[in-house]
Parts: structure tokens; C-alpha cells; sequence
């Protein structure tokens, strides 16, 4: 019903009224009841991390987030029609505190998965997505980051002011090294999220194929995780990742969300910086 309605009014009115009637029914089904209860109530995720350092500093951090309380993390990636903090995913709870000292850096930002609509592409939203959304709330969050993405559908690349995007297969490794040779993408990055195909296998292949272009103190986040597949990403982290990446610290988090209970988990992963005497 209310996916019907979202698509009425969006061919029905202009984008601006569309965009303003989105907003508002968002803080009044989400963002203020939100704002109500997290005063009262904290719902934290629930965190694994590898079994020798469950009680890391990564994990502690990340045991402290209320995903109950909306940011302005939340509010930018709404108006910029991400769902990344829309209500059926709170993942921008989670980014709001493991970005913060980030904000005001001149970062390097990559995300794969720009929000295809195309029928014929796997990854596609089916009409629910604004390709491009989430970049451009990046760049608004972080004014002095570069941000860069890439997606399969080539009809949907697109440059701006500190914005720019490539092609990228990610189940097709030679599709992924020519993206990290493209002369932009040379230099390592901050922040590097997956939202692109959202199955195993397309992760795993963009994971091992890309992991090395994060700098240290950086993270790589997977989005959308079934929650069919935790166990086996548990167990490669436990039994494949924690060897072949030793630098890097993994950390699984399910999100307790009411309005989804199916792929509302990540995996985040900080390469760990290296100490200095």
C-alpha cells in the first residue's frame, strides 16, 4: 500500500512537492516517534567480532550505538532519497558514530551500487531507488571529501563538483581491477562501502579484490546481509580472513529494526592503523 502511494504521488507530482510530501511523512512515521523513544529506550546491535578480541575498541564503539536514535545522518541520506537511514534500514545510526572524526577531513569515499531501477539488472531497486543518492548525501556530510562510485548499469554513471562514477561488474574480477586502475582511484581510501549485489558471492569477490585500496584506519562495510548468510560470513571471517587479512579487525553486526528482521546487518571491517613509537 504505502509503495503504491509513494509511486502515485511520485508520477503524480513534481519532484520538489514529491521530495517535500516524502519528508514529512518520514519525520512523522519515523523520525520523531524515534527521537521519542530512544530518550527512553536503547536498542544497541548485536555485535560479533573475532573470538580472540571480542572486547576490542572497534566493538565496544559499535555495542554503544542506539540504532533507535535518528542523526543527521539520517535526515541527509532521507532527503537525498538513500534508505540507508529511511526506516527500513538504520544503518546511518551505526555511521553517524564510526564516521564522526572523519566529517571534517578531506576524505576519499567509494560506494559500488548507485541505485538502479533497470528490470533487467539484478541489483535493481525495481523503481524504489534515486540513483546517485547516497554519493551526493557524502558529499553533503563530508564537505571536503571526494566521492567516488561505481555500479554495472552504465546508463546511470554520472560526474558532479567532487563526484564521480565507473563501471563495475562485481561478480567480474577483471572488471574490478580496471576499475581500481582508473587513474582516480589509484590513491587508497577512507571509507569503502559495498551496496551493490547483495549476495555472497558478489561480495566476496568485490571484498578480496578491493580490500587492499583501504588505508589504514579506514573501513569497508558490507550492506544488506541476509540473514541466511551471517553464519558464512562468520565462518570465513573466523577461518579464511583473520589469516589471509591479519591487519584487518571484522566485526558482524545484526540491527534490531522492527520493520526489518531480513537484511538489516553489516559487516564492517578497520584496517588497523599502524602503530607508531
Amino acid at each position: 500500500m504505502i509503495a503504491a502511494c509513494r509511486k502515485f504521488l511520485k508520477k503524480q507530482t513534481s519532484p520538489r512537492t514529491f521530495r517535500y510530501i516524502r519528508s514529512c511523512w518520514w519525520h512523522g512515521r519515523y523520525y520523531l516517534p524515534q527521537s521519542l523513544a530512544s530518550a527512553f529506550i536503547t536498542r544497541s546491535p548485536s555485535v560479533r567480532g573475532p573470538r580472540s578480541n571480542n572486547t576490542s575498541d572497534l566493538v565496544r564503539e559499535l555495542q554503544n550505538v542506539n540504532v533507535l536514535a535518528p542523526t543527521e545522518m539520517c535526515r541527509v541520506m532521507t532527503r537525498h532519497e538513500s534508505d540507508k537511514g529511511q526506516g527500513w534500514h538504520n544503518y546511518t545510526t551505526v555511521y553517524s558514530s564510526l564516521f564522526s572524526k572523519l566529517r571534517d577531513m578531506p576524505v576519499r569515499i567509494f560506494e559500488l551500487g548507485l541505485g538502479t531501477n533497470s528490470p533487467s539488472i539484478a541489483s535493481s531497486m525495481r523503481g524504489n531507488g534515486q540513483p546517485g543518492a547516497s554519493l551526493r548525501a557524502w558529499r553533503e556530510l563530508f564537505p571536503h571529501a571526494f566521492v567516488y562510485g561505481a555500479d554495472i548499469d552504465r546508463d546511470i554513471l554520472f560526474e558532479e563538483d567532487r563526484i564521480k562514477t565507473f563501471y563495475c561488474d562485481q561478480l567480474d574480477n577483471s572488471t574490478i581491477r580496471d576499475l581500481w586502475a582508473q587513474s582516480e582511484l589509484r590513491d587508497d581510501f577512507d571509507i569503502i562501502i559495498d551496496d551493490g549485489l547483495h549476495t555472497f558471492e558478489a561480495n566476496v569477490s568485490f571484498l578480496e579484490a578491493s580490500i587492499e585500496h583501504l588505508r589504514p584506519g579506514g573501513f569497508f562495510v558490507i550492506e544488506d546481509i541476509l540473514r541466511d548468510a551471517l553464519e558464512r560470513w562468520r565462518e570465513r571471517v573466523e577461518t579464511v580472513y583473520s589469516k589471509l587479512f591479519p591487519n584487518h579487525e571484522f566485526v558482524l553486526l545484526e540491527l534490531p529494526n522492527s520493520a526489518n528482521s531480513c537484511d538489516n546487518n553489516l559487516l564492517v571491517i578497520k584496517r588497523i592503523p599502524v602503530a607508531t613509537a
